[in-house]
């Protein structure tokens, strides 16, 4: 069960404005103001306006918003920005929460209006605000390729968030072949063969997003390492010769009844003693949690597939075992994305 404080006033407020305090975070992100903080910490509002090419009463209302939601703090008469947010910049990983604001700006929200009528047809609805004929994003993406370009790059940048929680719970020791199903760009095989130098990958996705891929993998020197393959994960067969399948970040997109076909797709291509490795968020058994999963499932319920969602760590259990797998293990990431990995054998 999650722990989870009573709801408030301030709470509720919150929720009832929650589009407006995603656009003081994207104002803040988009006219400078954070990226402005962290090389001049203390700024007045007057200066402030000055650097940003503001007015009085924008800046105003740029602030006041940026500081009641404590992304920035004022200090006397200047602004700091939040230390979360100084730690991204320490860090080096502003540019990923950069793009995660730009992914819900440009794709997320224009398709979560329809989050009332997804829910009502028990369909993705939001899907009709992407151009296209698809019944899923990923199709509808490859129609689109500047589109595609922009949710690529988003998804690097989600995936380097999530990726140390890959690489710390993805164990690959005895594992000679990996093949990563849906495995979109390369960034999953990247990190992964970047961390394990005698493992071999194979990235199965659609002619389109595996070419992305094949860049992506040259970029990094591994194209000896890493391969890819064409095809469409339900209807082709998945190549032989690989000991280890990974599905990161797809499961979440199909119904219950296609994951169990993947799985099994996937058991048919392993040899006995084989692994499959799911990595992906995952919601709480107790139905109450956490709080990313279930906001991040406005996004799932609207957009990418008919039936997409993030599910429970039991439900994929109870996938294993109509796949045919045995010994599942829960290996959670501990960090403040609910991320995990759920393995089990052939």
């Amino acid at each position: 069960m999650t722990d989870t404080s009573p709801l408030t006033t301030d709470g509720l407020v919150q929720i009832l404005f929650g589009s407006s305090a995603f656009q003081m975070l994207n104002a803040g992100r988009n006219l400078g103001l954070f990226a402005l903080l962290s090389r001049q910490p203390g700024l007045t509002a007057q200066e402030i306006g000055r650097e940003l090419g503001l007015a009085e009463r924008p800046v105003q209302i740029l602030l006041l918003g940026t500081t009641a939601l404590g992304l920035t703090v004022r200090q006397e008469e200047g602004y700091l920005n939040a230390a979360v947010l100084n730690n991204t910049f320490e860090e080096g990983t502003w540019e990923i929460i950069e793009d995660l604001i730009e992914y819900e700006e440009r794709i997320v929200r224009p398709a979560e209006v329809d989050f009332t009528e997804s829910l009502r047809e028990n369909t993705n609805v939001g899907l009709r605000r992407i151009d296209g004929t698809g019944t899923d994003l990923y199709h509808r993406l490859s129609a689109n390729p500047e589109l595609e370009q922009l949710f690529y790059r988003c998804m690097r940048s989600w995936s380097r968030l999530s990726n140390p929680v890959l690489i710390e719970q993805a164990d690959l020791t005895g594992v000679r072949r990996v093949l990563d199903v849906g495995g979109g760009d390369g960034v999953n095989a990247i990190a992964l063969a970047q961390a394990n130098p005698g493992v071999e990958f194979t990235v199965l996705d659609l002619p389109g997003t595996v070419e992305i891929a094949r860049g992506k993998i040259a970029e990094h020197g591994l194209a000896e390492r890493i391969s890819v393959r064409a095809a469409d994960i339900f209807a082709d067969e998945y190549p032989a010769g690989h000991d280890c399948v990974l599905f990161a970040n797809q499961l979440v997109i199909w119904s219950p009844e296609e994951n169990v076909r993947l799985l099994r797709k996937a058991h048919a291509a392993l040899p006995d003693g084989g692994r499959v490795l799911v990595f992906n968020a995952m919601s709480d058994d107790s139905g109450d949690g956490p709080l990313y999963a279930a906001l991040d499932n406005v996004y799932f319920a609207t957009l990418p597939a008919a039936s997409s969602t993030i599910y429970r760590w039991g439900q994929y259990e109870e996938w294993f075992a109509a796949a045919g797998f045995v010994k599942p293990e829960r290996l959670p990431g501990g960090r403040w994305t609910p991320h995990g990995v759920i393995s089990a054998v052939k």
